[in-house]
């Protein structure tokens, strides 16, 4: 799908690697990898002492930018990404 404009910003400002950080009330870590020279991003998020959990690849085409849950609704992923908010010493 084709993601809100917020949305790739939002990924691209986490970094590279872990991070931990709270979204909804929760404590969360989320792991970044960039793939084909940063034209492809993974994030996969966990919920820590919980079952939440996050996946996503999001793909920067020519066509613009495409993002595609892994086997959940895209409105799951754009909510917690809007959501989260980074531990500022893990940024």
């Amino acid at each position: 799908m084709t993601p809100p404009d917020d949305v790739p910003r939002l990924i691209r400002a986490l970094p590279l690697g872990s991070t931990t950080g709270t979204a909804h009330g929760s404590r969360w870590t989320a792991v970044r990898h960039d793939f084909s020279e940063g034209r492809a991003t993974k994030l996969v998020a966990e919920e820590l002492g919980g079952t939440g959990y996050i996946s996503l690849n999001l793909y920067d085409l020519t066509t613009g930018p495409r993002l595609f849950p892994c086997e959940m609704p895209s409105a799951r992923v754009i909510d917690f990404l809007r959501s989260f908010v980074p531990d500022p010493r893990t940024v």
